[in-house]
């Protein structure tokens, strides 16, 4: 993406129990107040800048265990 545009990174689980989402950036924290979470899972980054360039994992995690999807997102 370019430097300064807006990125939405979809996740979504189904199970039963409902799996908790939750993502996180490998080697890394989440752009600080540049960054939400939808009800749908979607990941929002504002205003990205090359330092987000990286590896965003999203986690669903239940009582039956726990799967991830990866997206790499450059900048």
């Amino acid at each position: 993406v370019v430097a300064g545009s807006n990125v939405e990174l979809a996740c979504g689980a189904q199970g039963d129990p409902e799996p908790r989402l939750q993502w996180h950036k490998e080697h890394g924290d989440l752009p600080w107040d540049r960054h939400e979470v939808d009800q749908e899972h979607t990941l929002r980054l504002y205003t990205v800048t090359p330092a987000d360039a990286g590896t965003y994992v999203c986690t669903a995690q239940s009582q039956l265990g726990t799967a991830a999807a990866t997206a790499h997102l450059r900048v």
